[in-house]
């Protein structure tokens, strides 16, 4: 657990391609998928320059997020993005995103009490058809798998075990195994994840994600927190429809430091490990993975 908490300054969310995202009242968001009804919601990747790299790439971009505290930096230099503007489901204030470490669990709304009776947050009928065995060949339709990406009992219990998540990509990076690791919903992803050839950047944050689920998998059998939730996998990776969408802003958002390395600004991407609705004013609470702590990298 992390001392840094936050806020829910937005949540937004779009069925069709668009750069910008309307403001909502609420959000739903969707364990191993994203959120409801938004176009990027999916087990492999639905943003389209990715679909056209390589559709059954996991999809680790699930949530967007942006801190409210860019926006009034980049006002400071002429530019008004207003909430939703660079395309972000979930604009935060209080928290910086940007420092988190790959594997960071994001809870959303008010601890429930202990006297409170276990249970899972809302869940929507989509969520509930992503449980682990349930992801079969044609089992979650309108794209959120791509054909092929998620095979016909790909996500079994073990189905993540040692090595699975291996390869050049993966070389050295340690991923939890057995039935804990598969996360019932997040298990597609993993799955996905397994079968895909990753370069390394994204294989880390694989690795990272694997492991939040297995955390929160050993927490629950403890005290279960029902709580909407993500796990920060990596860095948006701006690109050029930012200028399209405010002409200069690209430069305030993605530089390099005084060694060459890219800086990048425009929030960070996620995986839903438990649904569960969202709106603005919803507290945040940080969890920080134990041990080393790993940098975001573009995902």
């Amino acid at each position: 657990m992390s001392d840094e908490s936050g806020t829910v300054a937005a949540v937004s969310r779009n069925e069709a391609y668009t750069f910008t995202k309307p403001n909502r009242d609420e959000i739903v968001l969707v364990a191993g998928l994203g959120v409801e009804g938004d176009v990027h919601a999916g087990v492999t990747v639905r943003h389209r320059g990715r679909v056209a790299a390589d559709p059954y790439q996991p999809n680790l971009r699930q949530v967007h997020l942006i801190h409210a505290e860019l926006f009034e930096e980049v006002a400071s230099k002429g530019f008004h993005v207003p909430a939703g503007g660079l395309g972000e489901n979930v604009t935060t204030r209080g928290i910086n995103l940007l420092g988190l470490p790959r594997g960071t669990i994001l809870r959303f709304g008010r601890q429930p009490s202990k006297a409170s009776s276990p249970g899972l947050a809302e869940t929507s009928a989509a969520e509930a058809a992503v449980t682990a065995g349930a992801v079969t060949a044609g089992a979650v339709t309108a794209g959120a798998v791509t054909a092929g990406a998620v095979t016909a009992g790909a996500v079994t219990a073990g189905a993540v075990t040692a090595g699975a998540l291996t390869g050049e990509a993966l070389t050295g990076v340690s991923v939890p195994t057995g039935p804990a690791a598969m996360g019932g919903p997040v298990g597609a992803v993993l799955a996905a994840a397994e079968a895909a050839t990753l370069d390394e950047a994204t294989a880390r944050a694989a690795a990272a994600v694997a492991a939040a689920v297995e955390r929160d998998a050993v927490a629950a059998g403890m005290a279960e927190d029902p709580r909407p939730a993500v796990v920060v996998a990596g860095l948006r990776n701006p690109c050029a429809q930012i200028n399209g969408f405010r002409a200069g802003l690209l430069k305030e958002v993605l530089s390099r430091d005084e060694e060459g390395h890219p800086v990048r600004k425009a929030g960070v991407m996620g995986v839903v490990l438990r649904g569960g609705p969202i709106r603005p004013g919803d507290p945040i609470a940080v969890e920080l993975p134990p041990g080393e702590h790993g940098p975001l990298e573009r995902v």
